[in-house]
């Protein structure tokens, strides 16, 4: 037997997840606000709006990439106000045990794009994007014709405030 098999601390300590990475200061989240407005932001810009020098940008970022706070860069695609469709939020209420068939069949929605349990009034919130308004109500009527869907509630986007998504 290795020594950890003898130590029960030193075995929970080798399957002990790693904390999440997070920034470090004001500066660090600063900086990653910046990134997430532009993520091909200049060093050099970088730091003249931190007020920092740009080798101190330089060091935070590698910091940052190395502790898995950063991960990558992205860049958005744009698309015409008429590519756009429309967006919905969509609360979902199933049945007790129906929540992984229903999970299944919303999945094969190509409209769906993102699903996550949630605690609540609903167990599920889907973020829907249908072509229009049209498809928005077909798709709403197929989730509510799911064998194990109670309820949904839908909160049609009217504008985006916020975008930090990739």
């Amino acid at each position: 037997m290795s020594s950890s098999e003898n130590d029960p601390d030193a075995a929970s300590a080798a399957v002990k997840p790693r904390a999440p990475a997070q920034a470090k200061d004001q500066t660090d989240r600063e900086l990653i606000a910046l990134l997430q407005a532009n993520a091909r932001e200049s060093t050099a810009n970088l730091a003249r709006k931190l007020g920092v020098a740009r080798t101190t940008v330089v060091a935070r970022l590698a910091r940052l990439e190395a502790e898995g706070v950063l991960v990558g860069y992205t860049a958005k695609l744009g698309s015409d106000a008429a590519d756009r469709g429309v967006q919905a939020f969509v609360g979902i209420t199933v049945q007790p045990k129906a929540g992984r068939e229903v999970v299944k069949r919303l999945s094969g929605l190509p409209e769906l794009r993102q699903l996550a349990s949630v605690s609540g009034e609903f167990d599920y919130m889907a973020l829907l994007r249908a072509d229009s308004t049209m498809r928005l109500d077909a798709l709403l009527d197929e989730i509510g014709e799911i064998d194990g869907v109670i309820k949904t509630t839908s909160s049609v986007v009217l504008a985006l405030r916020v975008d930090r998504s990739a």
